[in-house]
């Protein structure tokens, strides 16, 4: 018997992803601009364009410019050592910041990058520091309380992820309400599994 999947918070805007979340695993697969700031031995097999070599022990040279998912370039990112360095992906450069600037709600997030918030907040790990939320927060719950029984799709679409989850809170605070006022909130039913329970009870006493 299959159980419906419960879904497990975003620890992305932490110091630190959760693991047992969907939204997490995929937003670390995500890929990061790196250059090595050492050579990196028997590396090369799996960056054959920037491998030296068989005669180089299959070596990426110092100074290579690689493309690492985010948990592996946090894996081997430290200050002291200096194995690799990153740099800010291309939405995140200054050149972005400007657009964000003029006007952050005309951009569309969601084919930027499903997981911009999350992702930009790992960036601090490499003391890259980067957020537009606050230009766009206000629009987002300004829409979805005012978009009752309509076609949100073509706003939704240019979401981030966290910023969908917003609007939908939005949303089903507004049903919330919606139901109060029709007076349909003070409607008690009993749960499913107290249902259940007297289901078997009866069976029970049937038996």
């Amino acid at each position: 018997m299959s159980e419906a999947y419960f879904r497990v918070e975003s620890g992305a805007l932490g110091p630190q992803e959760n693991f047992l979340s969907l939204d997490d695993i995929l937003m670390s697969h995500e890929k990061l601009p790196v250059r090595t700031e050492i050579p990196m031995p028997r590396l090369g097999t799996f960056f054959q364009e920037r491998s030296g070599g068989a005669d180089t022990d299959n070596a990426i040279p110092q100074g290579s410019k690689l493309e690492l998912p985010l948990w592996l370039a946090k894996g081997l990112f430290d200050n002291k050592r200096r194995i690799l360095s990153v740099e800010l992906p291309r939405i995140y450069q200054e050149g972005w910041r400007t657009v964000f600037s003029a006007d952050a709600n005309v951009v569309d997030l969601h084919k930027m990058g499903p997981h911009f918030y999350g992702f930009g907040s790992q960036l601090l790990h490499f003391d890259s520091p980067e957020n537009t939320f606050i230009g766009r927060f206000r629009r987002i719950m300004d829409c979805s309380q005012n978009a009752y029984n309509e076609d949100t799709s073509a706003l939704v679409a240019r979401l981030d992820e966290m910023e969908r989850g917003l609007f939908q809170t939005g949303q089903k605070g507004l049903n919330d309400f919606q139901c109060w006022e029709k007076g349909q909130a003070s409607q008690i039913t009993a749960s499913n599994l107290v249902q259940n329970y007297k289901k078997r009870k009866f069976t029970e006493l049937e038996d």
